[in-house]
């Protein structure tokens, strides 16, 4: 999985926008858990991260219900760690960053039975509790996104809407963030 280097453009606009979003709107003060929050949202600016999870002919898994389905059929280990990480991501970012995509999309799909904010922190629990022992710093921040999950999302969409102002009024002197 790609991870953005802190000093990359992206991550340190996510950064500033998740660390105003956290802090002065909602009082979360948690950096590890702000910082990983920037990074989802770093990652997922390409859509190969968002879609990353794989079926067995190759073609991407776009439904909660697909991503769940496989990860509970896998051996435990690394890659079931790893799938229940991305379904916890995956629900996060949309349930956060695009709650109106969920709801028109699901209308379509076998996610329309789903609930993507119990699935993320269920995603995120087994995430914490698989190889505590090789994951114990990460551990406690997955325990607290399951935990926090709502909040997140919340902040999630105040970060949103943040973009959105930069985008219509982009400080004097600079370029618009997305065209």
């Amino acid at each position: 999985m790609w991870e953005p280097p802190a000093d990359h453009p992206l991550r340190r606009m996510f950064s500033g926008l998740a660390e105003h979003a956290f802090l002065s709107q909602l009082g979360v003060a948690d950096p590890p858990l702000i910082d990983y929050l920037s990074s989802l949202l770093s990652r997922f600016v390409h859509l190969d991260a968002v879609y990353r999870l794989r079926a067995n002919d190759g073609r991407p898994l776009t439904e909660v219900v697909d991503m769940v389905l496989d990860a509970e059929q896998m051996p435990a280990g690394r890659t079931r760690r790893e799938y229940y990480r991305h379904i916890g991501d995956f629900a996060l970012f949309w349930t956060g960053v695009f709650p109106e995509g969920v709801n028109r999309s699901r209308r379509y799909c076998k996610d329309h039975l789903v609930d993507y904010t119990i699935q993320g922190k269920r995603g995120y629990l087994i995430t914490s509790r698989m190889d505590e022992e090789a994951h114990r710093n990460d551990a406690d921040l997955f325990r607290r996104l399951s935990e926090q999950f709502e909040i997140c999302a919340l902040g999630l969409r105040e970060v949103r809407r943040e973009w959105e102002v930069l985008q219509r009024d982009p400080p004097s002197g600079q370029a618009q963030l997305i065209p």
